[in-house]
């Protein structure tokens, strides 16, 4: 491609929009552009970046033995109304109705609909196992669209599902893509981690998330080195540990906490340490309100919470004025003695003595409480997050954190979606079965954010081959000079016609400014055309090198195919 006649419209300043690198890149690249909150245009570079990605998922896809197929992202409302998440999706699914006033919403994911697919045409056990999948553009109202593709109410997803005889037969689907998953991964590029993890509205029995470790990733990642334990916070297992505590049988008795609000207040009022209080924290959860306790020197995991209490709706902090009403007193006073709503309190509470509470009374609360003798909790369950140095659940070493972006979740459904439906088969027998189903999803455009999250320098994006939108740059260093421009055409011409995707910078421009643009873009190699052509010696620099080598041409032409080759 010449980029005289290239659709490339590059930015030397970081939009104001742009938080986290990727969005800035993509931006300043000339990749997408944004269209409204969470919803953008991609432009030439862009789509051929997101060509890339969908062709590594789909040739891993059908390598595994699924078959890819398309299915209409306006979706009616009856199949999700039947498994009941046309309810559990909430303010996230974009719902509508028709001029027939038919409900409708945007595809939010498919499960209901491939289920139905196979419902409608598969009814032998000799036509199993199957896996299906497409590549396609989903819909959620985020609550927060932000940080570019990384979370975006419009994004393009790799959706599958498995459907099997029998749970054995899962587990193969099951690790069929898994294995698939590590090829689609590693071939992109990516340093990725596989955690357990919270199967949240899909529901089933077991799932796991691929994840790319960067301190920009919306999710916390719990790992152990030494035996190779890795979760998600929402799934990470807490073991409870114990802190030194008052012992002795000691009165309950409520003492004056004047705007001590925080557990830090507290802390610095009462002389105490932080693990001798108890936060209560009140949620809604759907129509009711629930309290949380965890100590004071840690935090409610909302989604072991949402879990625990069963609400189908999202889970949320209690309006200030719910809480007044609730407890008798401002936000910050809250406690579990006389409460007249569930109290959910963690492991670790159950373990303390003669502990700090609030009174449910404006600057008051309670010390030596005590659970069983001054109150008694609904459930004691594990509900705070794990936090770095914490006991791995495993092997009993040490716990690290990181963040990271989830690029891949994969799902054992089980029978939750099929029964729900009823997708059932006949067996060998003429018995009817209930199919047994795997779900497995694949953020395109997410990953195309992680790529640049990990592949990038001071200067721009650092393509990995393999998704690089081009592959080679030919910039001759002079446009005026007649001998330098062939010289770069037939460097161009010989590196397409050995099938490299190449770009050759015929615009007028300094050869600063091509420098430049190349570096920003991505471009795995660069060959310039400069003085020395006239001897038959370029420069041949790949993008994630610290110097340019000189070398005759077709030296450096033979190099780039070798290179690009061997980095497919």
């Amino acid at each position: 491609m010449r980029m005289s006649k290239l659709f490339m419209p590059t930015l030397r300043e970081v939009p104001a929009e742009a938080e986290i690198t990727s969005h800035k890149l993509m931006l300043r690249a000339g990749l997408i552009r944004k269209l409204a909150a969470g919803i953008y245009s991609y432009l030439p570079l862009g789509v051929r970046f997101l060509k890339k990605v969908e062709n590594i998922v789909r040739e891993e896809m059908d390598a595994a033995g699924a078959q890819e197929l398309l299915m209409s992202a306006l979706l009616p409302a009856e199949a999700y109304q039947a498994s009941g998440r046309w309810e559990v999706f909430g303010p996230s699914m974009f719902k509508l109705k028709d001029r027939s006033n038919r409900d409708f919403c945007l595809g939010p994911t498919h499960e209901e609909l491939f289920t139905q697919a196979v419902i409608n045409d598969v009814h032998s056990y000799k036509e199993y196992p199957m896996t299906l999948y497409q590549i396609q553009t989903k819909y959620r109202d985020e609550g927060r669209p932000r940080f570019g593709l990384m979370r975006g109410r419009e994004f393009v997803m790799k959706d599958a599902y498995s459907f099997d005889l029998d749970e054995a037969g899962l587990d193969k689907s099951y690790k069929a893509m898994y294995d698939a998953y590590c090829k689609i991964f590693n071939r992109m590029g990516l340093d990725f981690t596989i955690v357990d993890a919270d199967s949240g509205a899909m529901g089933g029995s077991g799932s796991q998330e691929f994840m790319v470790k960067s301190p920009v990733g919306e999710d916390g990642i719990a790992y152990c080195d030494a035996c190779g334990y890795a979760a998600n916070y929402e799934k990470a297992e807490c073991i409870s540990q114990d802190k030194p505590q008052i012992k002795g049988d000691l009165p309950m008795e409520k003492i004056p906490t004047p705007n001590a609000h925080t557990i830090e207040d507290l802390v610095s009022f009462l002389g105490a340490e932080p693990y001798n209080f108890a936060k209560t924290i009140i949620y809604k959860a759907d129509d009711k309100y629930v309290a949380a306790m965890v100590r004071g020197d840690r935090e409610v995991n909302e989604v072991k919470l949402k879990n625990l209490v069963g609400c189908v709706d999202d889970l949320e902090l209690a309006a200030f004025d719910a809480v007044r009403e609730i407890t008798g007193a401002q936000v910050g006073f809250a406690g579990p003695v006389g409460l007249d709503i569930p109290v959910y309190a963690d492991k670790e509470v159950a373990l303390m003595e003669n502990f700090i509470v609030g009174a449910n009374e404006t600057d008051m609360h309670y010390k030596n409480v005590n659970i069983g003798r001054d109150f008694e909790p609904t459930v004691v369950a594990d509900i705070r997050v794990i936090e770095d140095g914490d006991v791995c659940p495993r092997c009993g070493q040490p716990i690290k954190t990181a963040q990271g972006i989830e690029v891949g979740h994969i799902f054992k459904l089980g029978t939750k979606y099929s029964k729900a439906l009823g997708l059932d088969y006949l067996d060998e027998n003429g018995k009817s079965q209930t199919v047994v189903m795997g779900c497995y999803g694949i953020g395109v455009t997410r990953c195309m954010a992680a790529i640049i999250e990990q592949c990038h320098d001071d200067n721009g994006i650092i393509f990995p081959v393999s998704v690089a939108p081009y592959q080679a740059i030919v910039i001759p260093v002079n446009n005026k000079q007649e001998e330098q421009m062939r010289a770069a055409e037939e460097i161009y011409e010989s590196l397409k016609a050995q099938g490299i995707e190449t770009l050759f910078d015929d615009r007028a421009e300094r050869a600063g400014v091509k420098f430049k643009d190349a570096d920003l873009i991505g471009v795995p190699v660069r060959i310039v055309v400069g003085k020395k052509c006239g001897e038959g010696i370029v420069e041949y620099k790949e993008r994630t090198a610290e110097a340019a080598e000189e070398m005759q041409r077709d030296d450096a032409v033979m190099r780039a195919v070798e290179f690009i080759n061997a980095n497919k």
